[in-house]
């Protein structure tokens, strides 16, 4: 009964890999609620900033802020946001499926990009594809922390106000619901207002600025900037929870399906093997 024991063995095998995921599965299914309810809490604040920029930049006001100037791309920079750890299906896969090929358009173009990697798979990736990168971040944890992200984002702000780049994409996975996510890229700079607000009113915007409109547009823009950022990492972070409560439900169910298979075959080997020796006693007493 060698074979018999050693199928045994795979089975206990599989059977504790059974156990882990299925841990894994209810604590990223507890950690995706709180991410969810953190995303949608961050969400309207977000989404102010957003309109109150956009009618911004359909006023005329006396200050334009360097921002929103536009300039001929020639130098990019690229915002990229993955996970720390792995484990959740094709979710950085994707996202770093849209990065590879931005990327490869902006080469086509004569453009070339500079990388700011949030997520150490994303770092990760970004040295094996030989892009610079020019500041990062990792361990972020389950919870993003807004004074972590202000640093690196800022490398890249600060380049674009020297004019060292003249554009900054930001590259995430949008969380749309439990099952599916969305890897996105969108234009943090230049700013304009079709491109920070989906609806366009049309409308004259005229504003009293208090102290200056230098004063209140800088501080304005900055903090909308930083806030798509951390809006962005808040959505990947529920992403990757429900992408892993996906993905460790779906090695639950496919262990369940092996240990069946390997109980079929341990069952099948146990009764030729008893079909053998019930066959040999018959024989032996026979031959008596």
């Amino acid at each position: 009964m060698a074979v018999g024991k050693e199928i045994r063995g795979k089975i206990a095998s599989v059977e504790n890999t059974k156990k882990i995921t299925k841990a894994m599965e209810m604590v990223a299914a507890s950690k995706m609620r709180k991410a969810q309810d953190r995303m949608l809490a961050a969400r309207p604040y977000s989404e102010k900033v957003r309109n109150i920029a956009a009618h911004l930049g359909e006023a005329n006001p006396e200050y334009k802020h360097p921002f929103m100037q536009l300039h001929d791309v020639k130098k990019a920079g690229v915002i990229v946001v993955t996970t720390d750890k792995g484990l959740c299906g094709g979710l950085n896969t994707n996202v770093l499926r849209v990065v590879t090929n931005k990327l490869r358009d902006l080469q086509a173009q004569g453009v070339t990009a500079d990388a700011v990697a949030i997520g150490n798979k994303g770092l990760g990736f970004l040295n094996r594809s030989g892009v610079k990168v020019v500041s990062q971040v990792t361990g972020l944890g389950d919870q993003p922390h807004l004074e972590k992200l202000i640093g690196p984002v800022k490398t890249l702000l600060d380049q674009y106000a020297q004019g060292k780049i003249n554009a900054v994409y930001l590259c995430y996975t949008k969380f749309i619901n439990t099952m599916k996510q969305e890897a996105v890229v969108e234009q943090l700079l230049p700013l304009s207002s079709e491109e920070m607000s989906a609806q366009k009113t049309g409308a004259s915007w005229e504003y009293i600025y208090e102290p200056d409109a230098q004063t209140v547009i800088d501080d304005l823009l900055v903090r909308y900037i930083e806030s798509l950022v951390y809006q962005a990492v808040a959505e990947n972070m529920a992403s990757e929870q429900s992408a892993r409560m996906v993905a460790m439900k779906a090695a639950t169910d496919n262990a369940g399906n092996v240990i069946s298979e390997l109980k079929l075959v341990y069952n099948k080997t146990r009764q030729a093997a008893i079909t053998t020796e019930l066959s040999e006693i018959v024989a032996g007493a026979a031959a008596v």
